[in-house]
């Protein structure tokens, strides 16, 4: 009888813990979406550019104001793993005569962003012998 409750209490425990590991077992990739911010992109904006330098230099605005067409919105969101989303938006103000008279980014863009991968450096002086004795060596 004891060993039955005991083992229900750690069969309990275990399926209860387990739920909070499952999430982070499970690989979650990077979803980008929107318009892709470069902040290299971002400081090239002047004032004066036409809409289709702007459109150039940033691509196509994710929004128009619906209410007038001198406001473009760019819009890019960023979700990393677990992490929480980052949102970036830049806000482009045309003037009447259709040049840029005014653009505000929410929030600093991040200098370089992870986008860029890397290249995974190896070691080619050992032999592939060599490295499965050190790999599973115990001292």
């Amino acid at each position: 009888m004891r060993l039955k409750s005991v083992l229900v209490i750690l069969l309990i425990s275990i399926s209860a813990t387990s739920c909070s590991l499952y999430n982070k077992l499970v690989y979650r990739i990077d979803v980008p979406q929107g318009n892709y911010l470069q902040a290299e992109q971002v400081a090239q904006l002047q004032n004066g550019m036409t809409p289709e330098q702007v459109q150039y230099l940033l691509g196509t605005p994710m929004l128009t104001d619906p209410y007038s067409s001198y406001t473009w919105y760019y819009v890019y969101l960023q979700q990393k793993g677990y992490e929480d989303p980052e949102q970036y938006t830049l806000t482009v103000n045309f003037n009447q005569k259709g040049t840029v008279s005014d653009f505000n980014l929410d929030r600093p863009l991040p200098q370089q962003q992870d986008a860029d991968i890397k290249p995974l450096e190896l070691e080619d002086n050992k032999s592939w012998w060599q490295s499965m004795k050190d790999f599973f060596s115990f001292s």
